[in-house]
């Protein structure tokens, strides 16, 4: 990755937890890694915690953020955010959500979180 895709995405990670911030939501901790994989954000929303998988673009992508994670990609959320659920001893109700930032040349960003993107699918 290139320092200006890292930039991007360090940037996003920035918008999308100030917009959970603005939601009432408190945010736990960021980039949190664990063996074969990382968390962007983990959140607390209510008595649930969440792990949001920021994804930014620029306008123009051919692909939005939120249709960038595919399957394979929701599968590895679901095993680090399992991983990072026991090692905090988090016996309560979680989630993953996507939050997708796109960040024009000029004026604000859009911003847009996609809840609980697991409901329904079989991703153990």
């Amino acid at each position: 990755m290139t320092a200006e895709h890292l930039l991007t995405g360090r940037r996003g990670e920035e918008l999308a937890e100030a917009h959970l911030r603005a939601l009432g939501w408190t945010v736990l901790e960021r980039n949190v890694s664990f063996r074969g994989g990382e968390l962007d954000i983990v959140a607390r929303d209510g008595n649930e915690l969440v792990v949001v998988e920021v994804r930014t673009r620029a306008p123009g992508w051919m692909q939005s953020g939120e249709q960038s994670v595919g399957p394979r990609k929701i599968r590895r959320l679901v095993r680090t955010g399992t991983k990072y659920m026991n090692s905090r001893r988090w016996d309560g109700p979680w989630r993953i959500d996507v939050v997708a930032v796109t960040l024009p040349e000029d004026g604000d960003a859009h911003i847009e979180r996609f809840e609980d993107i697991t409901a329904g699918g079989d991703y153990a």
